[in-house]
C-alpha cells in the first residue's frame, strides 16, 4: 500500500523559510513517476506549488512559486522535500504531498495524497 506521510509544517514569520518532508513508501518513488506537493490556501482551491519527476529528478514549478519553492528528494530514503524561502502570506494554507504518472501540476490527476500538513505565516 502507498503512503505519504508528510512532516515539517508550522508557523513562520513571513519572510521566512520552511522545509517540508515527505515520506514515501510501497515503491511509489518508483511506481508513480512523479511526486509533489498541492497547498490548498483558505477559501481556495488546491493548487499544485511543485513536481518532481522521480525518475530524472526534474522539478516542476508554477509561475507563481518556481522563485522560492524547491523541491528535491533523497531516493536512498524514499523523501521528497520542499524549500519554501521569503514565505509571503498567500503561502499559508494545507499543504499535501501528493503522487501522481504525469508531472504536469494538476491536482485533479494525483492519484495518491497524504493526509496534510499546515503552513501559517504570521506578518
Amino acid at each position: 500500500q502507498v503512503q505519504l506521510v508528510e512532516s515539517g509544517g508550522g508557523s513562520v514569520q513571513a519572510g521566512g523559510s520552511l522545509r517540508l518532508s515527505c515520506a514515501v513508501s510501497g515503491g511509489l518513488l518508483d511506481n508513480r513517476n512523479c511526486v509533489g506537493w498541492v497547498r490548498q490556501a483558505p477559501g481556495k482551491e488546491r493548487e499544485g506549488v511543485a513536481e518532481i519527476n522521480t525518475h530524472s529528478g526534474t522539478p516542476f514549478y508554477p509561475d507563481s512559486t518556481k522563485d522560492r519553492y524547491t523541491i528535491s528528494q533523497d531516493k536512498n530514503k524514499s523523501m521528497v522535500f520542499l524549500q519554501v524561502d521569503s514565505l509571503k502570506p498567500e503561502g499559508a494554507g494545507v499543504y499535501y504531498c501528493e503522487a501522481s504518472y504525469v508531472c504536469r501540476l494538476r491536482e485533479h490527476e494525483c492519484v495518491d495524497w497524504g493526509k496534510e500538513t499546515q503552513v501559517t505565516v504570521s506578518a
